[in-house]
């Protein structure tokens, strides 16, 4: 049997992303290395509780959750996080919509 323990019964990636590519975005936690980040010791500090960063990469984990790769700007690091570890800096409904490219249909 499996010893992967999943964090809800939710499926999250039945639904678009939550968060957008480019979107800035805060850390809700101090996020430390679990040691699956190459080139930092285990338990050392990738990104700090209200540090900002963007989201640079969107991908999935356990075909259940969506994981966001995040540039953080103070520390440098890219680091992947779940939703419930991110919160929007811009509140939604202050998000304008992104121009199409000339031409665009929709």
């Amino acid at each position: 049997m499996s010893n992967i323990v999943r964090d809800s019964d939710v499926v999250e990636i039945s639904a678009p992303p939550y968060f957008s590519f480019g979107e800035k975005v805060r850390a809700k936690r101090t996020i430390r290395n679990d040691g699956t980040y190459a080139g930092k010791e285990i338990g050392e500090i990738l990104a700090k509780k209200g540090e900002e960063g963007y989201v640079v990469s969107i991908g999935t984990f356990l075909q259940q959750f969506y994981i966001y790769g995040v540039e953080f700007l103070e520390s440098g690091n890219r680091v992947g996080m779940k939703r419930k570890e991110l919160d929007a800096v811009v509140a939604r409904d202050e998000m304008e919509d992104l121009p199409l490219p000339e031409g665009a249909r929709l």
